[in-house]
């Protein structure tokens, strides 16, 4: 199955998802291809391009069913103690809950350091993350949060702006389709996460999310989105059936290299 040269299409399960992934490996004289000169913003050095698709990626296990739980492409979440807000809260990918940047205070533009260092902005994130898991139907109660901090991601997004990314690259507002910024397990996020950008992808693909709207709205099949360390693409096959949104799959690249090698010693009279 694995050709001398071209490519190998290798099928993996990935449990944190409950969902398979596709990947489509560069070989070369039959080996996988470990250097290349595909570069991937937030990853610090360019390698081999690996193709992902996410097979049928909007959650259909334990999370309630449908890609959108509560039924709507956009909704009025109401945060206690901070407002309400529109929100799209998507299971594709991974949870996430989306919602304006300005309706939130920001720009879209933002770097790690603009927020991880201010303890109050990570706690008006974690109320806005509870009030969305709660809506979602992922916990009961808000102090279940506590026991599910991995889900859902919260992201804030706006229309595209020229900014500099964490790496001093200027990103132009002409070079994206729209802006995110996401936060993972309490903190802004240096790029962006695999699941959390099919999330993107496949909002993006549905007409009349928040995410699509800020991209332009209509018909897409993929978007550019700038994020803290620069742009990534991601693309989704969205339809609509029987009055339901669904997405046959996500597809985004990645990069991989070997980052280490060595060697364990075992003392010879242990066995």
């Amino acid at each position: 199955r694995i050709p001398e040269n071209g490519t190998c299409v290798v099928r993996i399960w990935q449990a944190n998802i409950q969902k398979t992934i596709i990947a489509h490996v560069p070989v070369s004289n039959g080996q996988v291809q470990e250097t290349g000169d595909f570069e991937l913003d937030g990853v610090t050095f360019p390698a081999a391009e690996i193709v992902l698709e996410f097979l049928d990626p909007s959650d259909d296990g334990e999370e309630g069913g449908s890609m959108f739980p509560t039924g709507n492409l956009v909704d009025e979440l109401e945060v206690p103690g901070i407002g309400t807000f529109k929100a799209t809260m998507i299971s594709a990918g991974i949870p996430t809950v989306f919602v304006n940047a300005e309706d939130i205070g920001y720009q879209g533009t933002e770097l790690r350091e603009d927020i991880n260092g201010d303890p109050a902005q990570l706690a008006r994130f974690e109320k806005i993350r509870v009030a969305g898991a709660l809506r979602m139907g992922l916990i009961k109660t808000a102090e279940e949060a506590l026991t599910r901090q991995h889900t859902p991601k919260v992201a804030f997004i706006s229309k595209p702006k020229s900014y500099k990314a964490s790496s001093g690259k200027t990103i132009e507002a002409g070079e994206v389709d729209l802006l995110v910024r996401a936060l993972s397990m309490g903190k802004l996020h240096h790029a962006m996460m695999g699941t959390c950008a099919v999330a993107i992808g496949t909002a993006a693909a549905v007409p009349g999310t928040l995410v699509n709207l800020a991209a332009g709205g209509g018909d897409r099949e993929a978007v550019r989105f700038g994020h803290p360390s620069g742009t990534l693409r991601v693309g989704a096959e969205a339809r609509q059936v029987d009055g339901q949104w669904t997405v046959t799959k996500a597809i985004m690249s990645r990069s991989a290299r070997v980052l280490m090698e060595g060697a364990v010693r075992v003392p010879g009279d242990s066995f």
